[in-house]
């Protein structure tokens, strides 16, 4: 049986998706540079198609982060974060391990990430730039969630 929780210094983190105060994830992305306005329904579906990571104290969400992957061959990660008030107890780098270690993650032959301003601790885990960016291409849309206020087509 794979395992779904790990414990360390009075903090628990699982990937049980029953367990996941999914208004908190929201609550914190809402306000986030990544992704600023989401609507609730598009956090909700992102969780349900994603191998998230959530970080609790006292049963309280402090923390996330969710696995995009095929599982074989790809993975991104996306949507990390560690409350601010829960910041320098060393949760990110735990949260990085457990996820760099799961089993469904290991051994893929591209791991993917977008970051602003944590490099340094991505780094630790053997994130680097792009060695060819010019071979990569992205569609961003970056107003999506202001023009799609009411997001229906997430219904599906």
């Amino acid at each position: 049986m794979e395992k779904t929780e790990w414990r360390k210094n009075g903090y628990l983190l699982s990937t049980d998706k029953s367990k996941i105060d999914v208004e908190a994830v929201h609550t914190f992305l809402s306000h986030s540079y990544w992704a600023e306005n989401i609507p609730l329904k598009v956090v909700q579906k992102s969780i349900d198609n994603s191998l998230c990571f959530a970080v609790y104290r006292q049963q309280r969400l402090i923390g996330f982060a969710r696995a995009i992957s095929d599982f074989a061959t790809f993975a991104y990660l996306a949507d990390v974060f560690i409350l601010p008030e829960e910041r320098g107890k060393g949760l990110s780098k735990w949260l990085m391990e457990i996820i760099m270690d799961h089993p469904q993650l290991r051994g893929l032959r591209r791991f993917t990430l977008a970051t602003r301003d944590a490099h340094s601790l991505y780094a630790q885990f053997g994130f680097t730039p792009f060695d060819r960016p010019e071979r990569w291409m992205q569609k961003h849309d970056p107003e999506v969630y202001k023009r799609n206020a009411n997001w229906n087509s997430v219904d599906g």
